[in-house]
This record gives structure tokens, C-alpha cells and sequence, in this order.
């Protein structure tokens, strides 16, 4: 399937232009010569790769036709890149991203540049819908396990098989996450070669600034932070599915030394936000290591990313011991916890979403005003159960939050963990 691009001009010639750019490349074009014409088409057709949208258009401009589109919770997803001969202002430019635009390409249109930011969202479209295929798969699966369990219940015969179906079952699921923490790797890997692309033609550029004015210089700059964090997100996907394929814990680690290590890193932003942080004794844990770090660097990180407006953050990190073992035995004796704890006076949050903020790119506040993936928590949550443990949240909206994770103190294996 041809992946589709709204191209979006009053102007016949420039559509033309735009579509003998990118005709070789195998996308299928929808043509609109206005807002009004755009928002009609969306009625019908949403299931668009990329918007290509001139600004300056009779009765609605690209700007508004931009906040009109994503008014619509099934159009929210569809990036939009203005294409404009003029020379905004920072004010204008800012105008454009707050619509929703992901970026600017300026008149007359620079065809490999347009060639490469336009197959960057393309590439993203396409893993995308893989994605989705492979949800769909797994909610099949789960449907036809449904299934299979009210049909078996007849019997203890039947249920006896119903329970060999079920061990079988899990084990597709299982490696079904796995082909999908799998195809995950491979596509952030794969989309590294495009963005490096995009960097490139942007380091050329400012390469040769002496023949640039300050204004594209600033549009050059801004397509190098817009780089930037597409990287981070590649980066954190990356991490997040580097995850899965730890060891289990094999020794025991001080905390401390990982913990003091990141606030050293993270020194520079700490003096800039005059921050304190408050860092009780810590126990020593049966955790892998190399999970550790990234668990600490993105809650202490959160604290200070999430911090209020003209007041200093105050950072404490305690733990307490505590007795949740939930009916698990180590060795015959009841399992111990340690209970690791990020106090912050941060903005906050309601408690009602205590949960949903460890999912996969949930975002309680704007974009705008904090940036961010979306992955940093989910990846927390991932580390707290691949270490036999898990995590949560206690917040409430401008009074701060506090983030608990609970970790085994001792080792958890076959031999000596029961229920």
C-alpha cells in the first residue's frame, strides 16, 4: 500500500512542483488548493503519512487550517510540515508550532531536503502500521483464548487440555513480545539513517552561514533541535527495548555510588535550577547494574524537568524496608522489599493517573512547556519488573510527586522462591 501525502497549495504550479519532487519515491498523492477543501477531504480520508501545507491560502490559512485538523482526535497523529515562501518572525514561526506543525521547508523548495524529511515521516508511517498489525495480532490471540476458555469449562478433561493450550498460549505471547521488542530495535535503528541525513544537510548548511542571514540561520538551527529530539526518541526506544534483553540480577550493587555518579552528571542542571537534593544512606540491592543507572538518571531527571516556575526543586531520595512479600518465600522465610523513594515539590499531578503516567508515551502536560519522549517512566516500570519488583506513584497536583520502587533485597530464583 502506497503510503499517502496531502499536498496542500492555492497554487497549481507549486503542487506540481511538490509532486515532481517526490514522484519517484512511490507515494500517493491527494491534492487540496485550500483549508476548506482539506478539512473535506479529512472527513473521509484520515489515513494520511504526511501533510505538505502551503501558509498563505485564501479565507483559511495554513494555521488555521492546521488547529482545525487537529481538533479531530483521528487526525491528531498526522505530522504537518508548512511550506512558505515568506520569512517568518520568531513570533510566526512559534505560531506555526503551536498549531501543530513539525517543521518548515521554505520556497523555492530545496528537493533533497524535502526528499529526506519527507521519507523520515513516511518511514515512521510505515513501522507504525507494523506496529498496529502486530497489536492486532496479539488481541486476536487473546480473543481466540477467550474463546477457548468458555468453550473448555465443561469438563475436567476439558479443562486439563484447555490448560496445555494455555501453557502454549503464553509461550506465543512471550515470543511474540519478544519479535515485537525485536522489530522495535531494528526499526529505531533503521530510522537513524534518515534523521543522520537530515543532520547532515543541516551541518552543510550552517557550514556555510557567511552566505546566510540571521533568520535562516535560525531555521537551519531550529531543523538541527527538531533532529535532536527525533534522536532522543530513538535513543529511549532503543533503551527501552535494550531492556528485555538484560540478564536477571547476579550481584549485589550500592546504590550510592550509581546515585552519586548521575548528580554528578547532572550538575549542570542542578546549579542552573539552584536545586537541592537530599540523598539518605541507601541499601545495598540484588539488582542488575546496568539497569540501575538509567532507572535513577530519568525519576531524578523527571524532578528536575517537572519542577515549578521560580522555585528551587527540593529533591529527597529515602528507602524504607518493608515486609510485602504477597505470600512469596525466600530460603522459607517471607520475602523483604526495600522501598526506594523520589520525593519532589514538583507540579504534580492527579492521583487518578498514577498508573497511566507509566505508559508508553503519556504525557500529563503540554509538550510546550515540559520536553520529553513520553518513554522515560515506562521504561522505569519496565526495569522495576525485570528486577522482580515494581513501581509507583503518590502525587497531587502542585504539592510534588513521589515515585516508589520496590526491589527484592535479596536474589529471587527458582531454587529458593516459592509462593
Amino acid at each position: 500500500m502506497q503510503p499517502k501525502i496531502l499536498l496542500v497549495d492555492d497554487r497549481d504550479d507549486n503542487l506540481i512542483s511538490l509532486e515532481s519532487i517526490l514522484e519517484k519515491d512511490d507515494y500517493h498523492f491527494v491534492k487540496a488548493y485550500s483549508g476548506k477543501q482539506v478539512l473535506k477531504i479529512l472527513l473521509h480520508e484520515f489515513d494520511f503519512a504526511l501533510i505538505l501545507m502551503d501558509v498563505q491560502m485564501p479565507n483559511i490559512n495554513g494555521f488555521e487550517t492546521a488547529r482545525l485538523i487537529y481538533e479531530r482526535e483521528k487526525l491528531r497523529n498526522i505530522p504537518i510540515i508548512f511550506i512558505t515562501a515568506n520569512n517568518f518572525g520568531e513570533e510566526n514561526v512559534f505560531k506555526g508550532y503551536e498549531a501543530g506543525a513539525v517543521d518548515y521547508i521554505y520556497k523555492p523548495v530545496n528537493a533533497d531536503i524535502l526528499r529526506a524529511k519527507v521519507s523520515v515521516f513516511v518511514e515512521l508511517y510505515n513501522k507504525n502500521r507494523q506496529l498496529i498489525l502486530q497489536e492486532q495480532k496479539l488481541v486476536g490471540i487473546n480473543k481466540n483464548l477467550e474463546i477457548e476458555i468458555n468453550e473448555r469449562k465443561s469438563s475436567e478433561e476439558k479443562v486439563s487440555m484447555l490448560n496445555k493450550q494455555l501453557l502454549e498460549n503464553i509461550s506465543l505471547l512471550e515470543s511474540a513480545n519478544k519479535d515485537l521488542d525485536l522489530f522495535v530495535l531494528m526499526a529505531s535503528h533503521d530510522l537513524q539513517a534518515p534523521l543522520r541525513k537530515i543532520r547532515m544537510f543541516s551541518d552543510m548548511l550552517l557550514h556555510h552561514s557567511e552566505q546566510l542571514g540571521e533568520s535562516e540561520k535560525t531555521y537551519i538551527n531550529r531543523i538541527g533541535q527538531v533532529s535532536k529530539q527525533m534522536q532522543e526518541l530513538i535513543n529511549d526506544l532503543l533503551e527501552f527495548c535494550k531492556v528485555s534483553g538484560q540478564e536477571d540480577p547476579e550481584e549485589m550493587v550500592d546504590p550510592n555510588i550509581v546515585l552519586n555518579d548521575i548528580i554528578l552528571e547532572l550538575d549542570e542542571i542542578i546549579k542552573e535550577k539552584k536545586a537541592k537534593i537530599v540523598v539518605e544512606p541507601l541499601p545495598v540491592l540484588f539488582i542488575n547494574p546496568a539497569l540501575l543507572r538509567p532507572l535513577f538518571f530519568n525519576l531524578l531527571s523527571n524532578s528536575l524537568k517537572y519542577s515549578k516556575k521560580n522555585v528551587a526543586p527540593h529533591i529527597r531520595i529515602y528507602s524504607k524496608i518493608s515486609n510485602e512479600s504477597k505470600g512469596r518465600k525466600v530460603s522459607g522465610r517471607p520475602l523483604q522489599y526495600c522501598r526506594l523513594c523520589i520525593e519532589d515539590n514538583g507540579v504534580g499531578f492527579e492521583q487518578k493517573y498514577a498508573e497511566e503516567v507509566f505508559d508508553m508515551f503519556r504525557r500529563l502536560h503540554p509538550k510546550s512547556e515540559f520536553e520529553g519522549t513520553g518513554i522515560g517512566l515506562a521504561l522505569c516500570k519496565k526495569i522495576a519488573e525485570k528486577n522482580n519488583g515494581h513501581i509507583y506513584a503518590r502525587s497531587q497536583p502542585g504539592e510534588g510527586t513521589t515515585i516508589i520502587i520496590s526491589l527484592p533485597i535479596e536474589r529471587i530464583s527458582e531454587k529458593n522462591a516459592v509462593l
